[in-house]
This record gives C-alpha cells, sequence and structure tokens, in this order.
C-alpha cells in the first residue's frame, strides 16, 4: 500500500514505530489515515520479526482528533456516520482473538504485539480512544489531552466511555468526559492514564528503552499470552476462573522451549535467546 498520512519502519531489535503523518494538519484523523493504520498495524502484526509497536505523532503533535473539513462535512450532510465511516473493506488486524475486539479501535487488544502509545503532542477525540486502547501509555511533559465531544456536541466516542473509567477510576472519567476539558499529562500521569511522564526531548529514547526491554529480554510467546489473559479477563470478571485459567496455561508453556531457555539463561547469567513469536490469530497461547 502507498502510505499517505501514516508512516512506519522497523529496527533491528523488532521494534516497530508507527507515524501518524500529516504534520501540517496536526497529525489529524480520517478515512484514509484509518485505512492506512489498519494496514501497517496488520502488516506488523504478521511480521514475526516485530515484537513491539511504538505509536507517535510527525513533528509536534500526536494527533488533534477528527480533520476539520470532515467535521464541517458533517453539518450540513444527511449521510449515515457509520456509513461514512465503514472500515469492513480495509484490513482487519487483530481479528480472530475476541469477537469483543473486532471492531474500531479496540482491535488493538486482538493484537499479538504490544503497543505502546509515545504521546509527543497533543491528542484530542479519536485520538484519546486509540491512545486509551493501546497496552502502555507514555507521554512528554506539558501534553494536552481533550475528548473534545461534550464542547462539539457529541457523545463519548469509540468506548471511552467504557475503557476511562476502567483506566482511572469512574471519578476521573466522569470530569473528562462530561467536560471535555483540556487535561496536561502531568495530571494523566497523577490519575494513573500514564505509564510514564518525561521532558520531550528524551520522550522517545525513554519509550524505546521500554520496548526494548519487551522486544529482547521476555518470551513474545509470553507477552502475547498475558496481552490476551489480561484482556478476557477484564470482560469476564471471575477471578477464580482466571485462576483455574491461568494454571492451564502455565502447564502449556512449561513444555516449550521458551520455558527451557529462560531457566537455562537464569541459570547462566546470561540474555535469554527466545523464540518466535505467536502469529496465528487463531492460537491464543502457546510457545515456540
Amino acid at each position: 500500500m502507498e502510505l499517505k498520512v501514516t508512516r512506519y519502519e522497523v529496527d533491528d531489535h523488532g521494534i516497530a514505530t508507527v507515524w501518524f503523518h500529516r504534520p501540517g494538519r496536526g497529525n489529524s484523523w480520517t478515512n484514509l489515515m484509518n485505512t492506512e493504520y489498519r494496514w501497517i498495524m496488520d502488516t506488523l502484526d504478521r511480521d514475526p520479526e516485530v515484537r513491539v509497536v511504538v505509536l507517535t505523532g510527525s513533528g509536534n503533535q500526536f494527533c488533534v482528533g477528527a480533520d476539520t473539513k470532515a467535521l464541517n462535512f458533517y453539518t450540513t450532510s444527511e449521510d449515515d456516520y457509520a456509513d461514512t465511516v465503514d472500515a469492513s473493506a480495509a484490513a482487519q488486524p487483530g481479528t480472530g482473538v475476541n469477537p469483543e475486539f473486532e471492531t474500531d479501535v479496540i482491535w488493538q487488544w486482538g493484537l499479538r504485539v504490544p503497543v505502546i502509545a509515545a504521546v509527543n503532542g497533543a491528542c484530542a477525540g479519536i485520538a484519546a480512544a486509540i491512545t486509551s486502547f493501546c497496552d502502555l501509555r507514555f507521554a512528554a511533559e506539558g501534553i494536552k489531552f481533550t475528548t473534545s465531544t461534550p464542547r462539539l456536541g457529541l457523545p463519548a466516542e469509540y468506548g471511552l466511555s467504557w475503557i476511562l473509567p476502567r483506566i482511572v477510576g469512574l471519578t476521573h472519567a466522569a470530569d473528562i468526559l462530561y467536560t471535555g476539558r483540556v487535561v496536561y499529562s502531568e495530571e494523566l500521569l497523577q490519575m494513573g492514564f500514564l505509564n510514564g511522564l518525561f521532558p520531550r526531548e528524551t520522550l522517545m529514547e525513554e519509550v524505546y528503552k521500554v520496548a526494548r526491554m519487551i522486544a529482547t529480554q521476555v518470551s513474545p510467546a509470553s507477552v502475547t499470552s498475558a496481552k490476551r489473559q489480561m484482556y478476557a479477563e477484564l470482560l469476564h470478571l471471575e477471578p477464580r476462573r482466571a485462576i483455574d485459567d491461568s494454571k492451564e496455561l502455565i502447564g502449556h508453556f512449561m513444555r516449550q522451549n521458551d520455558f527451557r531457555e529462560g531457566i537455562a539463561a537464569y541459570n547462566e547469567h546470561r540474555p535469554p535467546r527466545f523464540g518466535a513469536p505467536i502469529i496465528d490469530p487463531a492460537v491464543a497461547t502457546g510457545g515456540s
């Protein structure tokens, strides 16, 4: 696919970086960006060399939300919104893991790779939802975050009413969703929305430290399994089932090469050399 509003690259450690790439428009979101982003993430998730994805924005912004031209279109259009953003013809990353993940934004939970949001600038509207459904979130100091929707006469969008209370709690979520106010990254850290906060000039360096740890020091099969366990158990809310299922998984993983390698590396005081990741989305767990 020819990419016009996104870009990506993969380094030698298996760390993929994806950029929203409309720097002249604040990296604002469009249907084309959605299509390209889906294609990139599907491509990366199928690549066995990729271990982790870092998502950020080109220039000084992360993503300022929907393009204003698109918003203006809807003030006069009679078209149904759902029809105009139908992505059924686009790539479908994250499918085959859980039917609840097979729709916009939350498909990121169906990916085998963890997705780290590196919020390097303003994050608004749908970008707030995309960031919320990433696995880890880091931001630069002084970054502005807002849902925007109540100030535009719109409801909470793209699952924010579901995910935000689970990240920051009901009290903070109500504040963010009801007021649509600008929340700075320092406050987001206090709320528990962010995993870390860094000066703008060192943000990517710090994020890549975390990404390299995931890419080089842990079993990719274990990471995929933990990701799928965590989000599945968040949905069913059955602690006994979570424990019993984990015991079955432990037995399975103890028969895999990664377990033997992990123990050997620990005993020999050396970095582990883990095998290939889980690629087949139909395989929820397993080792190399």
